[in-house]
């Protein structure tokens, strides 16, 4: 018959199976489970749209020259692009300039924007 002696031994082994497959899937699934707070917005007036602001794209080459749109400026005389033009004044303006220029001539060109009242300014980069 039975030896009532001999201690039964529990297997653990597809217990420890199960919950490390349910460690990898939290350890996969933890980040990218996100938290969003309700937040309730302001009502805003429903008879005005936002309209979109147009964008000026300044490049300028490793000689100093700006170009803007079709046209060459110098350092000195690219301000008067924003001059002439009736020009939104909250357009964005982006600055492609060549990497081996000087920092110099870069805040110089920012420098002449923010005067001629631009406050949305972007460097773009590669």
């Amino acid at each position: 018959m039975f030896n009532w002696d001999d201690d039964p031994d529990l297997n653990i082994t597809p217990l420890m199976d199960v919950m490390l497959v349910l460690m990898a899937v939290l350890m996969i699934a933890a980040p990218t489970i996100t938290y969003q707070e309700q937040i309730k917005l302001p009502d805003g007036s429903k008879t005005t749209r936002s309209q979109k602001t147009d964008s000026i794209t300044i490049r300028m080459d490793k000689t100093g020259q700006i170009y803007i749109e079709d046209k060459v400026y110098g350092k000195d005389s690219f301000l008067d692009y924003f001059s002439d033009k009736n020009i939104d004044k909250n357009s964005s303006v982006y600055i492609r300039a060549d990497e081996s220029l000087e920092y110099k001539d870069i805040i110089d060109i920012l420098k002449g924007i923010k005067k001629a009242g631009f406050l949305n300014v972007s460097l773009i980069t590669e």
